[in-house]
């Protein structure tokens, strides 16, 4: 297929993307629990985040998804064995029924084919697997405290060793306590029903274009393999066989090559809730490859937390805010739990924004909700840009 015999508008692009996203949430059926479980098997990873400014980023894209979600809704369905921790391009929760695709990575961790960021002690390796074995799950700070620790990280050495026997497939997280992982044995942890069968390269590169394209509409080779090692040419051999057979198809996205699921272009026959507003995590599945967010919708997005304080231009930790099928603002929150107060430091809006008024009425009815999710029951908003929204603002939800 050449790419003149397809082509998408950007308003349809992210139309695709939104709808891949889930994006706004559309109404869900039976419990809010499995619909937390369908958000992740959908999307096929959440990433952790230990930023705690607001509630933390994984109950923060999955509440995005389901307006029903509960906290508590990850524990369980980990205890339920319906989802585990692994690496996605980060730290992340992963649907169970996909286990299997994280071997490749764990194979060749193990074999020493790949790196981890950890030195591997093999006797201490050793050690730490026979104290779980007879002891049951533990957590890092149930062993021996004593040792210099060391590299980057200042990590403890039994630490250490935990991480690599959790990277090359020898523990699982069975639980989190205090946002603190408890170990165990992996044949403890999964179920004994979930396939252990190691992908072949070609059903491994053919998996990773599937859930990507199914997850964000359209993609490119470098957005497909974002931080995943050593999986380029599978990915690559991949999509040549899959656009030969015609199982995806190219189509031209701003004189950009894109690939696509011929069936996901059928979303763009259904309605975008366009009038619900969402304020997203940082580190949204949506959000997370800032390059591709610029390309697609022109929302030049930089976490802030992470630059020097004198360089910050909208604040510590903003959020990007989506409307109108549109990222049109950011906004720099902090949750006061002990006050019970959502602090917005500043709420900037994109130049592009014209609706102020019907962006001010959906932004009061999003924050009602947000505000709750993140235990507060008041909302002070300290800065607008412009700073006249401010004014139109709070005349009309804060006084």
């Amino acid at each position: 297929m050449s790419l003149k015999e397809q082509s998408l508008s950007l308003k349809e692009a992210q139309k695709l993307v939104l709808l891949s996203q889930r994006l706004p949430a559309k109404k869900q059926l039976g419990s809010a629990q499995n619909a937390t479980l369908s958000a992740i098997e959908h999307l096929g990873y959440i990433q952790i985040d230990t930023i705690s400014v607001i509630e933390r980023a994984h109950h923060h894209t999955l509440y995005n998804r389901n307006p029903n979600y509960k906290a508590d809704h990850l524990s369980a369905l980990i205890a339920d064995k319906k989802v585990f921790e692994y690496w996605s391009h980060a730290a992340a929760f992963l649907p169970m029924t996909e286990y299997r695709f994280s071997l490749p990575r764990k194979t060749a961790i193990a074999s020493g084919k790949q790196k981890h960021w950890f030195k591997r002690d093999e006797q201490l390796m050793k050690a730490v697997v026979e104290r779980i074995t007879h002891e049951g799950p533990l957590m890092a700070k149930d062993f021996d405290k004593k040792g210099k620790k060391h590299g980057e990280w200042k990590t403890a050495p039994t630490k250490q060793a935990l991480e690599n026997l959790f990277m090359q497939g020898d523990l699982m997280i069975t639980k989190r306590i205090n946002f603190h992982k408890v170990y165990d044995l992996t044949e403890r942890v999964l179920p004994n029903d979930i396939s252990t069968v190691i992908p072949t390269e070609d059903e491994y590169g053919r998996f990773m274009v599937k859930k990507y394209l199914q997850t964000n509409g359209l993609g490119t080779l470098p957005e497909i393999t974002y931080l995943l090692k050593n999986v380029k040419p599978l990915v690559t051999n991949a999509l040549d066989t899959m656009l030969k057979t015609g199982e995806i198809e190219l189509v031209n996205v701003s004189n950009t090559a894109y690939y696509v699921l011929p069936e996901a272009l059928e979303l763009l026959n259904q309605p975008l809730a366009r009038k619900k507003l969402k304020i997203l995590s940082p580190f949204d599945n949506l959000l997370i490859q800032r390059k591709r967010m610029m390309d697609l919708f022109n929302f030049d997005y930089t976490l802030e937390c992470y630059v020097p304080q004198h360089k910050r231009k909208h604040g510590y930790f903003t959020l990007p805010i989506l409307w109108d099928g549109k990222l049109v603002a950011r906004m720099d929150s902090k949750a006061d739990r002990k006050e019970k107060v959502l602090h917005i430091h500043q709420l900037t809006l994109e130049p592009s924004l014209r609706k102020t008024e019907a962006f001010a009425d959906a932004l009061g009815r999003e924050l009602q909700s947000f505000m709750e999710f993140n235990a507060c029951n008041s909302i002070q908003l300290h800065r607008t840009i412009p700073s006249s929204f401010k004014f139109e603002f709070e005349h009309r939800f804060l006084n």
